[in-house]
């Protein structure tokens, strides 16, 4: 079977980059493949060169020395305590091991086979081991080091936890489907790692009790160094040894300490990997029960809508653009669930509470995170939400040969799909900016004037729909121009390619808005300078004013102009999920 198995893996890859490099003929995915390319030489390989350099310039300066060393010498066993962390929270989520999640190929010509669930299981854990291995190595380019010795030597570690923990995971599933069974042996052995788990934390957390009874760190230092006495010796090192020795080998210093903490990493793995295959008699039950998940959650995540009333009336009359915005808004009002809504209410309740709990001095810092968490929020829905919400032609090109039949205008459609999310961006903006002035007091705005604080926020809120708005329409014209560069609906493609189109159209994206927003800066520069000496910061409002109408005219001029790219646009230029 472990033959069969690896000539799967073996003709899957091959038939996947086959794939991959047919695409290549066609221009856009050779544009993007290039693109793709350059981003991660540029981001990852580039560093190698520059690396060296760069720490002969730190000369090792940043982290004091004691402190470097106390993290160094301890640095295994803090990864090892996470790590053991993960791993009792890991039994309380309900999650489930991606490799019980078997192809219905697999489930159809695999389990009637003549295997063993044993061998069925192992088959998994080879397929497993592309992606795992590309996992490391990504982590080992992305690993603060000039060496490429040691990105190899961090990627290979990597490759060890991260199949260590994906054969862990497993298990946990494999157990917990048996956890209540109706077999009193089945059921005792599933519980026995529960048990072990158990008394493992009890002692963890003994010893880090002891550790800090006496009082308080003092610096983070003495945090680290308590913290590596109370796990590094004694029964709390006996129970953090299997997960020490999978962080030891990421921080060994020389080729025999590597040698040495890679073969007890190894070692893990193989023990895991045994608990695993004895624990094989609930895969036929976990994998069915996975695959039932799989197709029932199928339909619910190409149409996650609920039949009810959304509250909204369309009139009998009006402009055709209410149309799109009002079903845009259903469409919105439907997929979102009440019940997350309440839990972010209860989650700033609590925030406020916490708050007030804290005292003048704690509440004041809270006031602050939270003042400066809506100004980031208030920037993120402004500049790069407009990318996120699709809820626009990018999702209605699905449903071209049905928008080609409505009598309706082609520029009314093209501005009646960037109603809705232009407005709900907006609204979440202005929101966000109002909380931001509200908190100002107790943030960094607290060294501005408040005269300019409130000018400001007024400007930003005047210029948040034209950006907002600006912004949608690039991104439905590049929808009308370049169907096939957009992903329809909820698409994620993957791959060098995809991640490349995705670059180019972020850059042409800002390089058009940085553009169109040009004329309108420069009137509202020709206005802020003419009514500063009369109106001092509040000036920066009609400037403001003129630069959004500068945006507003443009934007429906370019609505107008995509009409005619709208009626040429053919059902067989959009391109379908693969």
């Amino acid at each position: 079977m472990i033959a069969a198995s690896l000539y799967i893996v073996v003709c899957s890859a091959r038939n996947h980059v086959r794939l991959r490099l047919r695409r290549l003929r066609e221009p856009r995915y050779l544009v993007g493949a290039v693109a793709g390319a350059a981003y991660l030489y540029f981001s990852f390989f580039a560093r190698l060169r520059t690396a060296r350099a760069g720490q002969r310039r730190r000369g090792g300066a940043g982290v004091p020395i004691a402190l470097a060393s106390a993290m160094r010498s301890g640095a295994a066993g803090l990864v090892g305590l996470f790590l053991f962390a993960v791993t009792v929270v890991a039994w309380l989520l309900p999650f489930e091991s991606g490799l019980l999640a078997f192809s219905d190929a697999e489930m159809q010509f695999l389990f009637p086979a003549p295997v063993s669930r044993r061998a069925l299981l192992v088959h998994r854990m080879i397929r497993s081991q592309i992606g795992l291995l590309f996992g490391g190595a990504i982590i080992g380019l992305a690993m603060p080091t000039a060496s490429g010795y040691a990105r190899l030597r961090s990627a290979i570690a990597m490759w060890l936890l991260l199949s260590t923990g994906k054969v862990y995971f497993t298990g946990i599933s494999l157990a917990r489907a048996k956890l209540a069974s109706s077999d009193a042996g089945a059921r005792r052995a599933a519980w026995l790692p529960v048990g072990i788990l158990a008394a493992a934390s009890v002692v963890v957390g003994a010893a880090l009790y002891r550790a800090f009874a006496g009082g308080a760190p003092e610096s983070m230092r003495d945090l680290l160094e308590r913290t590596t006495a109370a796990i590094g010796a004694g029964p709390a090192g006996v129970v953090l040894w299997p997960f020490t020795a999978l962080a030891r080998p990421i921080f060994a210093a020389g080729p025999r300490e590597y040698l040495a903490a890679l073969a007890g990493s190894a070692l893990v793995l193989a023990a895991t990997s045994a608990w695993v295959l004895q624990t094989d008699a609930a895969l036929e039950d976990a994998a069915a029960a996975a695959a039932a998940r799989r197709a029932s959650a199928a339909p619910a995540q190409a149409s996650a809508y609920r039949r009810s009333r959304a509250g909204l009336t369309l009139a009998i009359s009006g402009r055709p653009e209410t149309v799109f915005a009002w079903k845009a808004a259903t469409q919105t009002l439907r997929g979102v669930d009440g019940r997350n809504i309440f839990r972010l209410a209860a989650i700033v309740v609590a925030l406020a509470a916490a708050a007030t709990s804290l005292g003048r001095a704690g509440g004041a810092r809270v006031m602050a995170g939270a003042g400066a968490f809506a100004l980031a929020s208030a920037a993120f829905l402004i500049l790069m939400a407009p990318q996120v919400l699709r809820v626009d032609m990018r999702d209605d090109l699905r449903h071209l040969e049905v928008l080609k039949t409505w009598p309706v205008r082609a520029a009314a459609i093209v501005r009646g799909q960037l109603l809705w999310p232009g407005a709900i961006l907006t609204a979440g903006a202005w929101a966000a900016l109002a909380l931001a002035e509200i908190l100002a007091g107790a943030s960094l705005l607290a060294r501005v004037g408040l005269a300019w604080r409130l000018s400001a926020g007024a400007a930003v809120a005047i210029l948040a729909p034209a950006l907002v708005f600006a912004q949608l329409t690039i991104h439905n014209a590049a929808a009308l121009l370049f169907p096939a560069w957009v992903p329809l609906g909820n698409q994620r493609p993957r791959g060098l390619d995809a991640m490349g189109q995705r670059l180019i159209l972020l850059g042409a994206t800002w390089l058009v808005l940085i553009v169109s927003i040009i004329p309108g800066a420069i009137g509202g520069a020709i206005v802020w300078l003419a009514l500063t000496p009369v109106a001092g910061p509040a000036a920066v409002v009609p400037a403001a004013l003129a630069c959004a109408a500068a945006v507003a005219a443009e934007v429906l001029v370019a609505t107008e102009a995509l009409g005619p790219a709208y009626e040429r646009l053919d059902l067989t230029a959009v391109e379908r999920a693969e």
